[in-house]
């Protein structure tokens, strides 16, 4: 294979930036308006050194390899030493590049500011898609989320100009969308401040959802650690057709694995059905992978990501990636820990929920189950685009589904809502007339934005505790996530299905069997919905959202007001103090699913993302207490009154009282959000016990300073009474692989002893021992 590293002359091409629009036509370059501005000097694609990477492990290893391994392992800081063994030893990596969004990159910033470094080692990028509300409609949701949180923009705006990191402005669009038209390309790693950052494998890259303090390390230049992913193998035959879509290969994963059985593996779909779906499809399927725990999913390069790179101005990457195509899919005879089999000939479409993100049915039976379950058949609003389902393959498709029902007299019975996935998907699709086609049906063209899917929805239609069914083409419905009802039935399905279902307003309705009627009586059957992989014409770029850092920001000042109620510095955790942690109270004792969004609520709280003290007013507010099956009622075991737990674990903390949460299994499931590890710190907590852990939230924990831990034996979660005193014992000789305990005092004055594990390896034990991953590193900076 021929060596072959990018020149600076190429530069221009690999991270995409505006810089994909200096290979398309004039008028689209000229509507762009920036073109060498958006792309960083200092970034480069180096397949060369890949290759020698990937070399160096497959000799030592003698075998193989998958294409996940090829690309986490070519991006070894030390692919000579570094011990590999998947599911066990932790490695040290190098990725490419940092993207934030605007709701985690708060708190990033602030951690990056407070680590004294001048400008971020790698490149790095904000993008604001997390705090604009729907409301009304884009254009003014977006001018109001611009006077409302100038504060913050301004902040993450100044911070990025004055620390080398590129900000993507309000208006612009969904980080994973905008990772995808820019950044994403065969072979990279990227690490982004989203659970669903691994939207990006659907170009061929490993694209892993962090917390904040992960994203710091990176920006700081110090190796990232993670562990050595163990791979799960979908081996794809058959063709997508009729009302089938990519969201059903992952709806139907979902359904199999459930929402923890990706967790500590990389999903890595290989075989001929993989040709059958397009480069944005695989992008769909990649992003959902988040909601079975995986670390990230990634597809093999072929001719639909060919077809997308030159389509978005970067053909000369496609090139490069054509030599090295070898390094970009799995070696014949690699081996995975599982494999899948799925024949795309015999998929149907299939929607999931409510509640869960696995709870899989085909659509032909949900109408059944509903009525049996006793869920709401009235669908009250369908909600499509979303940064899992916006590329202007989805939209096309939906928009032929609407173009029937328009033709036929009919408009949607339920509310019908359009995400456009970025600024460029918005402005094609109206330039291509499917925007209108969408409103005249009914709908209504939200921002370019994350929106209803995060919770940012100012929702009126129904009352809150009001039974209701929605169908979404997002990725996620955990209870009350959408529009912060508890009652609400949400089920997540292809944005085709969506439109059927909306139009038809009912949730038992099969698009492949039943009939609609016209105004006159007439009855007729949709058509399965069509739609172009890419359009005819140039995408059109729409209006230019993008500031590039200057190259120097030593002179620039960051400022953040003592006043401020969005925004705090941050002070540094207290440090260990050398003993073992005695007689901790029990906060409270989590019955069942808690998720980051139970632990650290979205909605209305994102605007405090980024003010510790403010947002702690919601820890926990979610979660369900086992002692009362209550929501935000736990007692204060100094007062014996009950309280919210924020308010309870204040008084605590102000009393020297320090406190465990226990919990069940897959913890802290859901976003990455890091504020759902930074809360319970700043409130005095010190271990979260629980069944077992999600990946990101796990690491999360161990980066704040606390000790994330699970039971030996799972069912010692049942030993453990509200008012219990729990003692962790063995932090003086605290080591990789060697179990700590509790001894646990009952109020009667028994005590038992339960074994705990944990996975902390050398370097985090250091984060512990020094009160946080940033305090470490501080501590290495002198």
């Amino acid at each position: 294979m021929a060596t072959y590293c990018l020149t600076v002359a190429r530069l221009q091409l690999v991270l995409g930036h505006g810089a994909r629009r200096l290979h398309v036509s004039a008028a689209y370059r000229a509507k762009a308006k920036v073109a060498m501005s958006r792309f960083e000097p200092t970034s480069f694609i180096n397949y060369d050194k890949l290759h020698s990477n990937v070399k160096i492990v497959r000799k030592r290893l003698n075998r193989p390899l998958t294409l996940s391994e090829k690309i986490v392992y070519g991006h070894l800081d030390d692919p000579h030493h570094q011990e590999i063994d998947r599911g066990r030893t932790y490695l040290r990596l190098r990725p490419d590049r940092v993207a934030m969004q605007d709701a985690t990159a708060q708190m990033a910033m602030l951690q990056f500011i407070s680590s004294g470094l001048p400008r971020v080692a790698v490149p790095s990028t904000i993008h604001c898609d997390h705090l604009i509300e729907a409301q009304i409609g884009g254009v003014k949701d977006l001018a109001r989320a611009k006077e409302v949180n100038q504060e913050v923009y301004n902040f993450l705006s100044s911070a990025g100009a004055k620390y080398g990191v590129g900000f993507w402005k309000p208006g612009s669009g969904i980080i994973h969308q905008i990772i995808l038209e820019n950044y994403a390309y065969p072979g990279v790693m990227l690490i982004g401040t989203d659970s669903h950052t691994p939207n990006g494998g659907g170009l061929g890259a490993i694209c892993i959802g962090v917390g904040g303090a992960d994203a710091v390390d990176v920006m700081a230049g110090i190796p990232w650690e993670l562990k050595c992913p163990k791979v799960i193998g979908v081996r794809l035959t058959g063709t997508l057709s009729g009302w089938t879509s990519p969201k059903d290969i992952i709806l139907k994963v979902a359904g199999i694995l459930t929402v923890k059985g990706g967790t500590g593996a990389i999903v890595e779909y290989h075989g001929p059905g993989v040709d059958s779906i397009s480069c944005t499809g695989m992008a769909t399927i990649c992003n959902m992978g988040a909601e079975i725990g995986a670390t990230t999913s990634v597809f093999p390069y072929n001719h639909r990501m060919r077809t997308y790179l030159e389509k978005t101005g970067r053909g000369e990457i496609a090139a490069v990636a054509d030599q090295y195509k070898d390094l970009l899919v799995p070696d014949e005879g690699c081996e995975y820990d599982q494999i899948i089999e799925l024949n795309l000939d015999e998929l149907k479409p299939h929607i999931n929920g409510p509640f869960t993100p696995d709870l899989a049915h085909p659509v032909s039976e949900v109408g059944a189950v509903a009525k049996k379950n006793g869920w709401p058949l009235e669908v009250k609003v369908g909600l499509i685009g979303s940064c899992t389902n916006s590329s202007y393959e989805d939209m096309g498709r939906a928009a032929s589904l609407a173009k029937q029902a328009l033709d036929k007299g009919l408009k949607c019975k339920a509310q019908f809502t359009v995400t456009p996935g970025s600024e460029q998907i918005r402005a094609t699709i109206e330039r291509d007339g499917y925007s209108k086609i969408l409103s005249d049906v009914g709908g209504v063209v939200l921002a370019n934005a994350c929106g209803p899917c995060i919770g940012q929805w100012d929702r009126r239609d129904v009352k809150k505790g009001e039974k209701n069914t929605i169908v979404t083409s997002f990725n996620r419905n955990f209870t009350a996530r959408n529009d912060a009802n508890p009652a609400t039935h949400a089920f997540v399905t292809s944005p085709e299905i969506v439109t059927a279902l909306a139009i038809a307003g009912t949730l038992d309705f099969n698009p492949e069997t039943d009939y609609l009627t016209t105004p006159t009586g007439e009855k007729f059957k949709l058509v399965p919905p069509t739609g172009d992989e890419l359009p005819a014409r140039d995408f059109d770029p729409g209006q230019d959202t993008y500031q590039h850092p200057p190259s120097d920001g030593v002179s620039l000042t960051v400022d953040v007001s003592p006043q401020s109620n969005r925004l705090q510095l941050l002070e540094p955790f207290d440090k260990w103090s050398g003993n073992d942690l005695e007689n901790m109270v029990v906060l409270i004792k989590v019955k069942g699913k808690c998720t980051t969004d139970h632990i650290s609520a979205a909605g209305p709280w994102l605007k405090f993302r980024g003010h510790l003290d403010n947002i702690s007013n919601n820890m926990l507010i979610g979660a369900v207490n086992s002692e009362n099956d209550a929501v935000n009622k736990i007692k204060n075991h100094l007062t014996g009154d009950y309280g919210g737990v924020p308010d309870v674990a204040r008084h605590y903390k102000a009393n020297g009282m320090s406190w465990v949460v226990v919990g069940d299994d897959n913890y802290g499931e859901g976003s990455s959000r890091e504020h759902a590890a930074l809360e319970p710190r700043h409130l005095g907590g010190r271990a979260i016990i629980v069944k077992s852990f999600a990946r990101i939230h796990e690491t999360n924990l161990k980066k704040q300073g606390l000790l994330p831990l699970t039971f030996s034996n799972p069912s010692d979660y049942d030993k453990i009474r509200p008012d219990d005193k729990i003692s962790i014992k063995g932090l003086k000789s605290f080591a990789p692989g060697k179990p700590l305990s509790a001894v646990v005092t009952h109020s009667d004055g028994s005590q038992e002893t339960l074994e705990l594990n944990h996975s902390f390896n050398e370097t985090q034990i250091e984060w512990f021992q020094a009160g946080s991953a940033l305090n470490r590193m501080k501590q290495l900076q002198h």
